[in-house]
């Protein structure tokens, strides 16, 4: 057999790989959320419930009771409040969400860790994707909302699944490495799970940026969600050039690239005890 006819059969059998995992991935994913609910009388619904109450309950507190210092809050973005809250918590919900069982793919597989033809490395995916469902109900939520409010889609609204897409690759580099590192380090879970709150009052979510000072600011936007949220609400209320803040751009690319490469290092390094721990 000649190298020509060896090196195609290898690209045709990489090409089917790909094609098997992709199947694989959203097969999987689908399972993944379904069995969630399961045996719930409202199953999948519950997923939205929370956020959605959370939403409500900032929407009364900040936009009924406290309007004016709402208002402040969001400093001179031209948008309400509801609809600045909002913009924000959508994509916060989505990285909490993929975060959270993106860490526990390896833990909560574990069977499928211990099968030897299995591919692993497919299992964070699954979780990330899995979340991305939600999130594609919230977008649509944030959409109806910002109708409400007579920001109606246009052609900046498309951004949101460039930020979205922005939102799932930085999930999905952090769950490599947490959902490796949990496997020996159990305590993570929760480390994680405090970090998430404190997190979600030391980004801007729920205040604007620009009300802080110069230095304050920049220490806050190192925090690569604030590109992503700041994203999402001027795609939603189309301020600014269809491509702007190219630099901040690229030091959110050169970040979550950076932890993608030692995510998988580190998944990659650890996965051959995997099996011994679970």
């Amino acid at each position: 057999m000649s190298k020509k006819t060896t090196s195609k059969d290898n690209t045709v059998r990489s090409a089917e790989n790909k094609i098997k995992n992709r199947s694989l991935i959203w097969s999987l994913a689908k399972n993944d959320f379904k069995k969630r609910y399961a045996g719930s009388y409202l199953g999948a619904i519950w997923a939205m419930v929370q956020p959605v109450v959370t939403v409500v309950m900032y929407y009364i507190v900040f936009d009924k009771i406290f309007q004016t210092k709402a208002q402040a809050m969001a400093g001179d973005m031209p948008i309400p409040y509801v609809l600045f809250l909002t913009a924000g918590l959508v994509p916060w919900f989505y990285f909490s969400e993929s975060l959270t069982h993106g860490t526990q793919a390896l833990t909560e597989y574990s069977y499928l860790v211990k099968k030897v033809v299995f591919n692993i490395d497919i299992l964070p995916i699954i979780k990330v994707v899995a979340a991305t469902f939600i999130h594609l109900f919230f977008l649509l939520v944030l959409l109806v909302i910002g109708c409400i409010y007579h920001y109606y889609p246009t052609f900046y609204t498309i951004k949101l699944l460039y930020y979205s897409f922005c939102m799932f690759m930085l999930s999905l580099a952090l769950c490599y490495t947490t959902s490796a590192v949990v496997v020996f380090f159990r305590d993570l879970s929760q480390i994680i799970a405090i970090l998430l709150q404190i997190g979600m009052w030391a980004t801007p979510i729920l205040w604007n940026a620009s009300n802080i000072g110069k230095t304050a600011r920049f220490i806050v936007r190192l925090n690569p969600i604030c590109y992503i949220v700041e994203g999402y609400r001027k795609s939603l209320c189309g301020t600014g050039a269809f491509i702007d803040d190219i630099g901040y751009a690229v030091y959110f690319w050169c970040f979550t690239i950076a932890f993608m490469v030692i995510g998988r290092l580190i998944f990659k390094k650890l996965k051959v005890h995997f099996a011994d721990v679970l």
